[in-house]
């Protein structure tokens, strides 16, 4: 798929259609904004396809769907990025944006002054780098559209980065391959983790019940996030790696004994089959008391592995994300009938 056809490229100022959150403004360039976070997007059939969001646009093709999907929570105090720093407008598109404000004065005429001497204004052939229109563009800050803590931390003015050049090493948070795959990484959502229990409608005191995840549900999944202006992309790819359950009581004990179920041969836990009534389940739960009236909270997490590739050969690992579901489970007492 070519996703230069959804990215707001500033050659033509190409008019995307609104899908989502918000105007997409041409004239403010790739989709963003100063202060705002805009969302934009030409839908694919699935509605997950090339969705530009803050400047970087996202394909979500190979995403988890439903319902029941959701985001990862790290499993450390790493996040990705809330504000970050990418290209933003063209040499005509910063002079039209920046000349309307400096006419009003509302901002002072010194700051002003400063502002136009700084962009070279008065020059008409190089004002704004208008000289070097098509061989790079003025980035500027955007930030996540949840405003995060941190999100006010990009607050460096614009700047002129060449097209093949990198951005400075000295701005935190312009897009790399790495910076885009941890925008990706926020954006990955995967499948619910309600797991099949045998027996289904109600288990026993005492009496192995058995738990698995289709395996058809948990397979990796994967977001794309690119600034194809700069030719610069970074794939997050979620793999499912265990499932960890939580019966909801004390008493109660897990198979395995850790609560943890390894994924093996891309599927977690066993379905029960007829026969094993005796067996061990590889993934599962025994209860040692009843419910009464009520139901036990059974808690099953997923623990996916996040891995990441980029343009010019760059990859990595990222955090390891876990995302739960909680489901109520009736435990009942064997009945015994005395003769």
């Amino acid at each position: 798929m070519n996703l230069s056809r959804y990215l707001v490229l500033p050659v033509g100022l190409a008019t995307l259609i609104l899908c989502a959150v918000g105007p997409a403004h041409a004239d403010k360039g790739f989709g963003g904004t100063d202060g705002e976070t805009e969302q934009s997007a030409e839908t694919g059939p699935d509605g997950t396809v090339g969705v530009t969001v803050a400047g970087v646009v996202f394909d979500r093709s190979k995403n988890g769907s439903g319902a029941s999907a959701g985001a990862l929570t790290s499993s450390t105090s790493w996040k990705p990025p809330a504000c970050w720093y990418a290209p933003k407008y063209t040499p005509k598109q910063l002079q039209d944006y920046l000349e309307p404000i400096w006419e009003v004065g509302s901002t002072g005429y010194e700051w002003d002054a400063k502002q136009r001497e700084k962009y070279n204004a008065n020059d008409e052939k190089k004002g704004f780098n208008k000289d070097k229109t098509g061989k790079g563009y003025w980035w500027g800050s955007y930030v996540d559209k949840s405003y995060p803590p941190g999100w006010d931390a990009c607050n460096k003015d614009y700047f002129w980065v060449d097209v093949g050049d990198p951005p400075p090493a000295d701005i935190e948070n312009a897009v790399t391959p790495e910076v885009l795959a941890e925008l990706a990484y926020a954006e990955i959502r995967v499948p619910g983790t309600e797991v099949t229990l045998a027996p289904a409608e109600a288990t026993k005191v005492n009496l192995p019940t058995w738990a698995w995840l289709d395996g058809a549900e948990f397979k990796p999944v994967s977001v794309t996030a690119s600034v194809e202006a700069i030719g610069v992309s970074a794939t997050a790819t979620a793999e499912p790696v265990s499932l960890e359950i939580k019966p909801g009581t004390p008493d109660a004990e897990t198979y395995p004994a850790s609560g943890v179920c390894e994924i093996n041969d891309g599927r977690i836990g066993e379905p029960y089959a007829k026969g094993k009534a005796n067996a061990t389940p590889p993934c599962g739960v025994k209860y040692l008391r009843s419910s009464g009236d009520g139901t036990f909270p059974l808690q099953a997490t997923v623990t996916w592995e996040i891995h990441w590739t980029g343009s010019g050969g760059a990859g990595g690992d990222l955090p390891d994300g876990a995302f739960g579901a909680t489901q109520n489970v009736v435990v009942q007492e064997i009945q015994a009938v005395n003769r």
